[in-house]
């Protein structure tokens, strides 16, 4: 299960940085490529604002 970015995302940069497989893109709010997403957490764990989370 892929992870996904809430609106509660400030658009850092600290996930995509963090990602080892590059599955996040820049924007205003950041996004997962849930095709790329290996579910490994790195991105919520660095995230500051806690926007992450694993997909319902």
């Amino acid at each position: 299960m892929a992870y996904v970015i809430s609106d509660n995302c400030v658009a850092c940069g600290t996930c995509a940085g963090e990602c080892p497989v590059g599955a996040i893109s820049e924007g205003d709010i950041y996004k997962i490529n849930p095709d790329e997403c290996t579910d490994c957490g790195t991105c919520a764990s660095v995230c500051p604002s806690e926007a992450i989370a694993p997909a319902e």
